[in-house]
């Protein structure tokens, strides 16, 4: 018994092609918005672990101030999120190909909202570690935080690349590397002359 899914009849094609179809756009939708999740979660992320991390040690080299740090992460948890998602929308709508925008609006908006969570939603788990322990223990378990995400980002974005992980992990740890340090150094400086 053979369907022709160009014609629905009484003998289930109707419901042989209606999964067809269903099938064929839930494949076509997720290959269309896999730009905009890929983009929103791994600037997301990227950009949480790298300022979290940043005002983490900066402000604990500056005033030892648990209150300090978690108002800070929470603060910036929203504003940095609202400017990198509105900043991302910018970018995604100056995207030109053949002398059209590259972009959908609602490619865009997906992007924009999906930043937004993605950078608020990682910031704020860095602020556990500080609520729940020691200022010194908090400080170490949000740098492993911070790197763990990093290390399984950057593998993952070299899965999607079919290249070996270590360039793309080792690039960004060390990044993070140097945020941390020239936060310390900027904090421990801050304290010094106030």
């Amino acid at each position: 018994m053979g369907c022709d899914l160009k014609h629905t009849n009484i003998n289930g094609c109707a419901v042989m092609k209606t999964e067809a179809y269903s099938q064929t756009r839930d494949d076509s939708m997720s290959k269309r918005f896999s730009h905009q999740v890929i983009t929103a979660v791994s600037f997301g992320l990227t950009t949480a672990v790298i300022t979290s991390l940043g005002m983490i040690v900066g402000i604990q080299s500056a005033t030892s101030s648990k209150l300090a740090v978690v108002a800070g992460l929470v603060v910036m948890a929203f504003t940095d999120g609202l400017s990198d998602a509105v900043s991302l929308h910018t970018a995604e709508e100056a995207e030109v190909q053949r002398g059209r925008g590259k972009h959908t609006s609602l490619e865009i908006w997906l992007t924009t909202i999906l930043t937004f969570f993605s950078v608020s939603g990682f910031t704020l788990t860095f602020t556990f570690p500080i609520l729940l322990l020691s200022s010194e223990d908090a400080l170490w378990v949000t740098i492993a935080w911070g790197m763990l995400l990093l290390i399984l980002l950057n593998s993952y974005i070299a899965k999607i690349r079919k290249e070996h992980p270590i360039r793309l992990v080792s690039e960004h740890i060390s990044l993070a590397v140097l945020v941390i340090i020239v936060s310390h150094l900027v904090g421990s400086f801050v304290a010094t002359v106030l």
